[in-house]
């Protein structure tokens, strides 16, 4: 088994470049005698001779140059892996797998995505988009790191970062009777369908929806809309409407109208470890950077008048 090591490529380098032993003894603050040996040690281990040694001090065989090339590649690539190393145990390299709820994305995941991008470019990250209790059984089997989902989701065995909040809004279809109001009061939508996902990973929102509109005095007639993308074909064919945040609304025909009176829907970055990977540990700052309120600039002090 061979018993070459970096250590001997570094010193074999460092005479190549001095064209000396004795030069790179000191540059290397090792003995000359020593160095001399571990030389001829390589020179034996590789069975070529890779130094030409006169009284000036050395030159390179043909086998010298080329072993220099590649033990310069060598010790190249053993500093990135170091340095691999050193920006994943930092945070600035790696990997998030983000889970993001398709029924009512948060309006601060395009911004947190893209101050992220930009602070940490090298961390690959991958973004499931689906219900939030798909991706909150995914998080909990450790499939995804993170999630942006409603605060109801939030539980005592994950740690969690408040986003803030949307209003909930009214989504209609461009020709529906309700799109040409301004605003939609809460009792105009008495007896009218209003979609949900009707999904088993989409009961924590539809529960929300029913729930906010019974505390507003409404018993909702709740309607099970398309499947993922599809959730609001059925309020773009005029036969409902959905009750949201204007961040999951998309699609020409849509129209978006403010609930009066009006109510917010809460959201929250949910991770599973206490102690997260450095990645992670990265994005959760960055979202709380981001979600941070803004502190008020000081007043200037009053310049006293004689």
């Amino acid at each position: 088994m061979s018993g070459m090591e970096l250590r001997h490529l570094r010193y074999f380098v460092a005479i190549a470049e001095e064209r000396s032993i004795t030069r790179a003894a000191e540059r290397l603050w090792i003995a000359q005698p020593g160095l001399s040996t571990q030389m001829r040690r390589l020179e034996s281990e590789l069975g070529v001779k890779l130094l030409e040694r006169h009284t000036r001090g050395v030159d390179l065989t043909d086998a010298g140059r080329l072993f220099l090339e590649r033990a310069r590649a060598t010790l190249d690539a053993a500093e990135l892996a170091c340095a691999t190393g050193r920006d994943l145990q930092a945070g600035i390299a790696g990997t998030v797998r983000l889970g993001v709820a398709s029924e009512a994305p948060p309006r601060v995941a395009p911004s947190l995505l893209g101050a992220f991008g930009r602070d940490r470019p090298d961390v690959e990250i991958t973004v499931v988009e689906s219900y939030a209790g798909t991706l909150l059984r995914d998080l909990r089997d450790a499939r995804l790191d993170a999630l942006l989902v409603p605060s109801a989701y939030a539980s005592a065995d994950l740690r969690s970062l408040p986003l803030g909040s949307e209003p909930w809004v009214v989504l209609a279809g461009s020709r529906h009777r309700l799109a040409s109001r301004e605003t939609i009061d809460v009792r105009a939508l008495d007896g009218v369908p209003i979609v949900v996902t009707g999904h088993r990973d989409g009961g924590g929102y539809d529960r929300a929806v029913a729930t906010m509109l019974a505390e507003l005095g409404i018993s909702p007639v709740l309607r099970r809309g398309g499947a993922g993308p599809a959730l609001h074909q059925p309020v773009a064919a005029g036969m409902a409407v959905a009750v949201t945040t204007s961040s999951a609304a998309a699609g020409a025909e849509l129209v978006v109208r403010p609930l009066e009176p009006g109510r917010r829907l809460a959201f929250s970055l949910l991770w599973r470890d206490e102690a997260p990977a450095p990645a992670l540990r990265e994005l959760i700052g960055i979202a709380e950077a981001e979600t941070a309120p803004a502190r008020p600039m000081p007043r200037p002090a009053l310049t006293p008048v004689a």
